[in-house]
């Protein structure tokens, strides 16, 4: 079934351009071999998808490079026609342009239109890696390198190597730290959204700045890596909220999620082998009602489901460290205290 991608809403970006209302992300999660990614993105073009979200780390860019170059070739769709997004990993901070054009190699794609800082610090860890692995090299986060990152993106965008830029996996305190500071603002900041983990003073601070949300794991992923599961996470699926307007609008619970987030004003960005024909029509069929999307807003119950645990530094308290929520970026100094 192919769905006529003029057809899925559009949202207009905050300096100019559109950008589908929904996109499919690419991480497999751990779970998903590159090829079954690859295999899922090869299907989701040709059934109407437009924008798809994409990171060196996850380690399929090749092999989505070849299924994107097919389709071209195919005529199933132009470079044109297509909006990618991907990410420079923690390790090629310092060297930022290297990283892009071996995306940009891989995804065979001649150019970025979005390209992420995808953590807001140098903190590496390896491939596949366990929920106590610890670089020994880690740092909290620094405005000076941050920048010094950023501003290496900025030359991209001169040299017509990327259109836009986005930030990712930050908080109100590093933005209120940077912003200022910018000489290309950024399009958009990838975050985790969905009904358990709304970030509603996050989300509204980036509106207010004329940044667009994009929503990682809107569903809830329940096949995310196992480090970052831990007893106490909330199903968003499950909540009996979440199942009596799934089952009044005759769909799957995480239909309603989506919707959801669309409505909402977020980009939705699920990755799904089976579904994604789904994801995306749920974009145009029957919209949720104002009273079910008021439900869906008591659903906070600030569940964060990526941690981050992998990229703290030594001396950090826990994961919390990295989020900045006492309101002020916890650094060095705070380390030592500890």
């Amino acid at each position: 079934m192919a769905i006529d991608a003029s057809k899925v809403p559009q949202i207009t970006l905050p300096n100019g351009g559109s950008i589908p209302c929904i996109g499919m992300g690419t991480f497999g999660s751990d779970r998903v071999s590159a090829e079954e990614v690859a295999a899922a993105v090869a299907g989701a073009v040709r059934a109407g998808y437009r924008l798809f979200d994409c990171a060196a780390c996850y380690g399929n860019e090749a092999q989505i490079g070849q299924v994107f170059q097919a389709a071209f070739d195919e005529g199933v769709v132009e470079r044109k026609d297509l909006y990618i997004m991907t990410k420079v990993w923690n390790d090629m901070h310092r060297d930022v342009e290297t990283a892009c054009r071996k995306s940009i190699a891989d995804l065979r794609c001649g150019y970025v239109d979005m390209y992420f800082i995808h953590w807001p610090f140098p903190n590496y860890h390896a491939p596949h890696c366990d929920v106590d692995a610890r670089n020994p090299d880690s740092k909290p986060f620094s405005v000076e390198e941050f920048l010094d990152t950023y501003r290496q993106c900025e030359a991209l965008v001169d040299k017509g190597l990327i259109r836009h830029i986005g930030i990712s996996n930050m908080t109100i305190p590093k933005l209120e730290a940077v912003l200022g500071r910018l000489r290309i603002p950024p399009t958009a900041c990838e975050i985790e959204l969905h009904p358990c983990f709304q970030q509603q003073e996050l989300f509204d601070y980036l509106n207010a700045h004329h940044i667009q949300p994009v929503g990682y794991m809107p569903i809830g992923s329940p096949r995310r890596p196992e480090r970052d599961i831990v007893e106490t996470d909330i199903a968003d699926l499950e909540l009996p909220e979440m199942r009596a307007i799934a089952q009044a609008h005759g769909v799957h619970p995480a239909i309603i999620a989506l919707k959801w987030a669309v409505q909402r004003g977020q980009i939705p960005i699920p990755f799904s082998i089976h579904n994604y024909i789904a994801n995306l029509e749920c974009t145009m069929t029957e919209p949720l009602t104002e009273e079910e999307m008021r439900t869906i807003g008591t659903l906070e119950r600030h569940n964060r489901l990526v941690k981050g645990q992998v990229f703290l530094w030594p001396g950090a308290k826990d994961w919390n460290d990295l989020w900045d929520e006492e309101g002020r970026i916890v650094d060095c100094a705070d380390a030592e205290e500890n």
